[in-house]
C-alpha cells in the first residue's frame, strides 16, 4: 500500500487547501463533484484555476473504485476530493453504500500510489430530523471510520489549522 493520508474537516474549514498542500508530483485531482447548477460550475472553475496547470485532472463522480485501479501508479499522489460529494452521489444513484464503501478500503490498500482523501466531518452537529438525512450523517460516520481505520495518517483541519489525529 502506497502512503495514505486523510484529512478531514467542517465545510470550508481548509480541507481542501491542506490536502493540495500535502500533496507531491506527479499529481492528480480526483473531483467527485458534478456541475450540476450554475453555481457549482462556479466552484468548480475556481478550483481548477486555485489547483494550477501542474495539476492532472480527474472527473469521476462514482468509480473511484475504476480511478484508484486504473490511474495510481507507483508514484503518483492522487488527491480525492471529496468523499461527502463521492457518497452523495452514491445515495442519489441508489448504489449499495455498504459495498462501495468496502470496495473503496480494499481498493486503497492495495494501491501503490500516495493517496489523499478529503472529507466532510458532518457528525459534529445536530441528529437531523428527516431520515434520509441521518442516514446519510451515519453513512458519512462509517465511510470516515473504515479510512481513518486504513490511513497512515489522520488530520482534522479547524479554522485553516490542521491538528493531527493519527501518524506522525
Amino acid at each position: 500500500m502506497g502512503d495514505v493520508i486523510f484529512v478531514l474537516g467542517g465545510a470550508r474549514s481548509g480541507k481542501s487547501a491542506r490536502a493540495l498542500a500535502l500533496a507531491k508530483p506527479p499529481r492528480l485531482f480526483v473531483a467527485t463533484g458534478e456541475a450540476l447548477d450554475d453555481e457549482m460550475t462556479a466552484r468548480i472553475h475556481a478550483h481548477k484555476a486555485e489547483r494550477g496547470p501542474d495539476w492532472g485532472l480527474i472527473e469521476e463522480p462514482l468509480d473511484l473504485v475504476g480511478v484508484l485501479s486504473k490511474r495510481a501508479p507507483e508514484g503518483t499522489c492522487l488527491v480525492i476530493d471529496c468523499l461527502t460529494l463521492w457518497l452523495s452521489n452514491l445515495v442519489h444513484h441508489e448504489r449499495d453504500v455498504a459495498v462501495e464503501r468496502e470496495r473503496l478500503v480494499e481498493t486503497i490498500l492495495k494501491t501503490q500510489a500516495q493517496v489523499i482523501l478529503v472529507s466532510n466531518e458532518i457528525g459534529l452537529g445536530l441528529s437531523p430530523m428527516e431520515s434520509l438525512s441521518r442516514r446519510f450523517r451515519d453513512e458519512q460516520g462509517r465511510l470516515n471510520q473504515a479510512v481513518a481505520a486504513i490511513a497512515d495518517r489522520v488530520e482534522f483541519v479547524v479554522a485553516g489549522i490542521p491538528m493531527v489525529v493519527k501518524g506522525g
